[in-house]
């Protein structure tokens, strides 16, 4: 009898489209595939975006959310030699794109991607060709691993891969959400000095606890200008512009001259914009960053176990709780979400 595995989909897109639980068989993994068993899941703020407007991609429904996963590979293809059953992966966001320059074009920019081109993880089991996993951290369980292949990624390929942060530099980076965090860690952990903007004394609180040197609070006046009081006018060398909009134009004031700015969100707009007398007075480097590839992945899971990171994760919940999960990244995270499979 063919084995069943359950996961969850959706059949179209929309603020309102339900999140079912289905049956369906179990996969087989063919030439150069592995079957992994996922154990857990995190959720990204694009997982929203997709359930809810598609993003302009070629979904095939029913269509399997999220790009993030951490599994035990349960079995191998023929021609399979990077893993064996019994080994600890997590999922990579690009498939294909091992290292160097991203698979695409001017025309057709680069962006397939797990839970968008290509089905997600929130599925009992997956089957995907070997390249598109890498090695576990050691020093994390499931739920923590889980979070690195978006999140975590696009912080350290913002700092370290194509930022090359050094000890003194100063790092901003805007909220609490999943990438911010991984920012003030990753920061903290390269010795940078960190500051974090959010919204009330609470979750700045918990930001300088995490190793945030200084907290600004939003809503307490212009932010720009808390900057530059505290770096006596210098401003920042590094920013994450998780925003967007015309909230560009706050982080091209706050940069310090030569800077780089990582516009990495789109909470108020896809069409960024900012005036261009700091841009070309200051020279930034302003740089969109799309996560990344395998070859820092690696890199990046070789130093959580090194610097023994920690992730932070706001919930947990159970995979027949994934709706709940969804509506709380619809209301925002200290961190990020997790879905385990037991």
């Amino acid at each position: 009898m063919t084995k069943r595995m359950k996961r969850w989909t959706i059949d179209s897109v929309g603020i309102d489209t339900p999140l079912q639980m289905t049956e369906t068989d179990l996969p087989a993994p063919g030439r150069g595939e592995v079957l992994v068993r996922t154990k857990a899941v995190s959720l990204n703020y694009r997982d929203k975006l997709v359930r809810e407007s598609g993003m302009g991609l070629p979904l095939q429904f029913p269509f399997v959310p999220a790009s993030d996963m951490a599994g035990i590979v349960e079995s191998v293809g023929e021609g399979v030699t990077r893993f064996v059953p019994g080994d600890r992966v997590i999922s990579t966001f690009s498939p294909g794109w091992i290292d160097d320059k991203p698979l695409g074009s001017a025309r057709n920019p680069p962006y397939r991607t797990l839970g968008g081109f290509y089905p997600g993880v929130l599925s009992e089991y997956v089957a995907f060709p070997e390249d598109w996993f890498v090695t576990a951290p050691t020093s994390l369980d499931d739920g923590e691993a889980s979070t690195l292949p978006c999140a975590g990624l696009t912080a350290w390929f913002a700092l370290v891969e194509r930022g090359n942060i050094k000890p003194g530099d100063s790092v901003l980076v805007q909220g609490t959400g999943g990438v911010a965090i991984f920012g003030l860690q990753i920061a903290a952990a390269q010795g940078a000095e960190v500051f974090v903007t959010s919204s009330g004394p609470e979750k700045l609180a918990r930001a300088k606890a995490l190793g945030a040197h200084h907290g600004i609070d939003r809503n307490a006046g212009d932010w720009v200008e808390q900057v530059y009081q505290l770096t006596n006018d210098r401003g920042i060398d590094h920013i994450f512009e998780i925003v967007g909009g015309p909230h560009l134009g706050q982080s091209l004031r706050a940069v310090a001259p030569r800077g780089h700015i990582s516009v990495i969100g789109v909470f108020e707009g896809f069409d960024i914009a900012g005036p261009a007398g700091p841009l070309l007075l200051k020279s930034p480097v302003i740089q969109g960053i799309s996560v990344g590839h395998r070859r820092a992945l690696e890199d990046f899971v070789r130093a959580v176990d090194k610097i023994k990171l920690k992730p932070v994760i706001d919930h947990r919940y159970d995979f027949s709780e994934v709706p709940a999960a969804f509506d709380h990244l619809d209301r925002g995270a200290f961190g990020k979400i997790v879905i385990e499979i037991r």
